[in-house]
């Protein structure tokens, strides 16, 4: 948790530009979509004529529109039909970009930036800033051979002012002409991105990445870290050894905790995956790297640690005492080696010039996981350029003042970080220079999910930046990424036992595991960590998508929302219920690695703490639950809606393989029609081909989704290999109490509730504070 007020992109949607930015880079030789100033004032005489001209055919355009909305032929409007297109997905573009000919960076305003033209310093600390200066400010700013950089944003006085310090108002930021700048939200810390960018432009060799509430131990950063790299990047051999990690000792690990080497074992950092939580034992052996290669260098903090908001909440025992965290000032810094990734933050972390081009912050996740997503994107290209990143002992001491920030705002570390780090391990590029595959894992990346195009070309901008004010790309050096060759031989290897530091207000037990809560979530993930959840929504989806990601998002592989509302801004992507089951296919191809997938309709709470002991390998329906499975005789009394469905069920089972028919036919007779309210239902992974090829054979008849589903179980297998059991204890309600409340009848010792209607975040609330008797870290999440 970090005591650094950070503003979300989304804060920032109502805070107007102080004033217009024209753009300087017409010519920038990046082909594709490009952002330009449309300010008249900004433009030659002879361009105004030609916006004049289609400022006119803008307003005639309109015009029509409305003169279309007004007429009563319909086919006038046939393109304003309002109704939620289905959503697609998104084409990324790769930016095309020719490297040699980025022209050099021209400040917007000269007379703005001209008190710094000339300055230069190699050693710069850059912070955050929201608040006016602090003591850890006053103090920081005083770190003798280090010039101290202030980036502000949209919660910053306007007056803002520390002797000795630079400050970057928006304002300001805006006249440097960095193309970097117009990707960044107002109202958060990772403006602090124009703060690189600056230090960088006035000479940087090494960066201090700092926040204002944090005091350096003895007020020198040369004591803590290493500083001088200098020529031993370039002859290794003069520079001393450094303990690393060893992947031989776990050659299947790809992530390490390291705050159990410097005496902490039960203290985990921000941005280490929940299910890597449970690894408290100290490493049975170390290895060895010659050091100069160390071009990210964390350190630890003493006092309130870098932790996420499950720790900092779960982890008191008085919600009024601060944390006083300790970790061995003796142990030894230990790097990284490649294959193996470790949490990096931006406020207690140096880079030094080699690194330079990791330290953009991307924008499209959430604030707290930007920083370490971040870290753990450097760390994959750290070893296209033979560097590492190695943690040290305690270099700070930060307070436990912090007021508590939104769950959600860690949202992208606790659904997506472990999926993440997979996914860079295994990553690989042949492209020939080292921004080339930045770019290309930027790009993976934004196609992955992992963040969105916008950060795609924030990385195309600000490689562009780095090249302008005249930065170097580093040397490529073939990674090893396929070998474990370090401590091979007992000779070679070193051993080290951490001391147990005791941590006070823990509530968890030291000699060896984590506490209750913290074992259950790891159990659940585990046992659903593979399985996508796939929840169709009929609430307002403005107000409940993301609440229900951060309610399942922390058990299942994603969550994959849809709506007959769609919205792209969310990631809702289309789908009308009455037919719900044929946008499943689509899903189910674009996690063809999946378990399985279970499907979930929003009035329909699940308690997956009780459905531990259910077989993933078979099918799950609610088929002995009374009120939700109906067989329905179908004769000259039935309604005309039964009969029809009845009727086009027929011709689908008619045209069945033999094996589908046969196993359909066996379960049902033909004079009756199965109806199954399908909120809830489980299809495994070897059945998804059984599945999407019913769905084909429906074709464009109209089944409705209440009749399809079941139709589908009973041909994919025999009833009495469903796991009937598994959803057998739904608590299904048809009608609502005389109270009128939905939540009175919720219990946690059901698979599920039925229904439960959640249209809000007040309902939201309610939801998770019943929910919490079965899962109390729920209540970290309001």
């Amino acid at each position: 948790m970090q005591i650094q007020e950070r503003g979300t992109a989304d804060g920032a949607a109502n805070i107007s530009k102080p004033f217009p930015r024209p753009l300087t880079y017409l010519d920038s030789p990046i082909r594709g979509k490009k952002n330009r100033d449309l300010s008249f004032a900004s433009s030659p005489p002879s361009c105004n004529t030609y916006k004049l001209f289609a400022l006119f055919i803008l307003i005639a355009s309109i015009a029509a529109l409305f003169f279309l909305r007004g007429t009563s032929d319909g086919a006038a409007l046939l393109c304003l039909d309002n109704r939620p297109a289905r959503s697609l997905p998104a084409t990324i573009t790769y930016p095309d970009i020719s490297w040699s000919t980025v022209p050099a960076i021209h400040a917007v305003d000269s007379a703005a930036v001209a008190p710094f033209a000339s300055f230069r310093s190699e050693r710069w600390i850059v912070v955050s800033v929201s608040a006016p200066p602090t003591d850890s400010l006053r103090l920081l700013v005083k770190t003798r051979g280090w010039q101290l950089l202030a980036v502000g944003n949209s919660h910053t006085p306007v007056d803002w002012s520390l002797k000795g310090a630079i400050f970057l108002s928006l304002d300001l930021q805006s006249r440097l002409g960095f193309r970097t700048v117009d990707f960044l939200p107002y109202a958060s810390y990772v403006r602090k991105s124009i703060g690189y960018l600056f230090a960088i432009q006035h000479g940087a060799k090494i960066i201090y990445d700092a926040d204002d509430r944090s005091d350096i131990l003895g007020g020198d950063l040369s004591k803590h870290f290493d500083l001088d790299l200098g020529a031993a990047a370039g002859a290794a051999s003069g520079y001393p050894v450094i303990l690393q990690y060893s992947r031989a000792a776990d050659n299947n690990r790809t992530i390490v905790n390291p705050y159990v080497h410097f005496g902490q074992r039960s203290v985990w950092p921000r941005g280490l995956p929940l299910e890597s939580v449970k690894e408290v034992s100290h490493e049975e052996f170390y290895s060895e790297i010659r050091g100069g290669g160390q071009f990210i260098q964390q350190g630890l903090s003493n006092g309130l640690p870098d932790v996420d908001s499950i720790f900092y909440f779960t982890r008191k025992s008085s919600r009024s005492e601060p944390y006083d965290i300790l970790f061995d000032e003796d142990a030894p810094k230990v790097a990284l080696p490649q294959g193996l990734m470790v949490p990096v933050n931006s406020f207690n972390t140096i880079f030094h010039s080699q690194a330079f081009w990791s330290l953009m912050l991307p924008v499209s996740v959430s604030s707290m996981a930007s920083d370490v997503i971040r870290g753990y994107f450097a760390q994959r290209i750290m070893w296209e350029i033979g560097g590492y990143v190695a943690v040290y002992p305690p270099t700070i001491h930060r307070q436990d003042k912090a007021e508590a920030y939104p769950f959600s705002e860690e949202k992208d570390l606790h659904v997506n970080v472990a999926r993440l780090i997979k996914f860079l391990v295994s990553w690989r590029s042949a492209k020939p220079t080292i921004f080339d595959r930045i770019l290309d894992l930027s790009y993976a990346m934004a196609n992955e999910g992992f963040w969105a195009e916008k950060d795609m070309l924030l990385t195309a901008a600000w490689l562009q930046d780095l090249i302008s004010i005249g930065y170097q790309q580093p040397r490529m050096i073939s990674p090893e990424l396929n070998q474990v060759k370090e401590a091979s031989r007992l000779r070679d290897r070193r051993e080290f036992v951490p001391r147990k530091i005791s941590s006070i207000h823990l509530g968890v037990d030291e000699s060896g595991s984590v506490n209750y809560e913290i074992g259950n979530l790891i159990r659940w993930r585990r046992s659903f960590g593979n399985v996508v959840l796939i929840m169709h929504c009929s609430g307002p989806v403005e107000r409940t998508a993301l609440e229900w990601r951060l309610l399942y998002g922390r058990i299942f592989k994603t969550v994959v929302i849809l709506s007959e509302h769609n919205s792209t801004d969310l990631a809702v992507e289309y789908g009308e219920l009455s037919i719900v089951y044929k946008h499943l296919p689509r899903i189910f191809a674009q996690f063809d690695n999946a378990e399985g997938f279970l499907f979930l309709q929003d009035s329909m709470v699940l308690n997956y703490w009780n459905l531990l002991q259910a077989d993933k390998a078979r099918l799950w329906i609610t088929n002995k639950v009374p009120q939700s499975w109906v067989s329905v005789s179908i004769d000259s009394k039935s309604s005309k809606w039964f009969v029809e469905q009845a009727a086009m069920v027929k011709k689908v089972v008619d045209t069945l393989p033999v094996h589908l028919q046969v196993s359909y036919k066996e379960g049902t007779n033909e004079d009756k029609l199965i109806i199954c309210s399908s909120e809830v239902f489980y299809v495994p992974s070897h059945f998804v081909n059984d599945f999407v090829d019913l769905v084909g054979l429906v074709g464009d008849l109209n089944i409705h989704h209440k009749v399809a589903v079941p139709m589908f179980f009973l041909a994919m297998d025999s009833q009495q290999n469903f796991d009937s059991d598994a959803l057998a204890r739904i608590v299904y309600q048809t009608t609502l109490p005389s109270n009128g409340s939905s939540f009175s009848y919720y219990t946690a010792k059901a698979s599920a509730v039925y229904p439960l209607k959640v249209l809000n975040e007040p309902d939201f609330v309610k939801l998770v504070q019943v929910m919490a008797s079965g899962d109390p870290l729920l209540m970290e999440l309001v």
